[in-house]
């Protein structure tokens, strides 16, 4: 639910009830997940009138990016280190 409510925000700005719309739970649930996400940095909100405006955080999706980014970062070179080993010819050893 909370990726599906992040997919809508990354299209823009919504409030709570547009962000419930179509969703199959109830606009207090969302309200929930909205504040696990904004606990979680990954959205904020601000007050338009008498509803809250929620909004992606780029601060906080940036800093699930740089964490992320390690696994990538890791299992790229994994990958590397197999094909290079793949590439040896079978039965020779490399020099050291």
């Amino acid at each position: 639910m909370r990726r599906a409510i992040l997919v809508r925000l990354g299209r823009g700005p919504l409030p709570v009830g547009r962000l419930a719309e179509g969703l199959p739970v109830s606009r207090p649930a969302v309200s929930q997940h909205l504040k696990v996400l904004k606990e979680a940095g990954l959205v904020r909100d601000e007050a338009e009138g008498t509803r809250r405006i929620y909004r992606i955080d780029p601060a906080g999706l940036g800093e699930i990016r740089r964490w992320l980014d390690q696994f990538w970062d890791n299992a790229l070179a994994a990958f590397a280190a197999e094909a290079d080993r793949d590439d040896e010819p079978a039965g020779r050893e490399t020099p050291t």
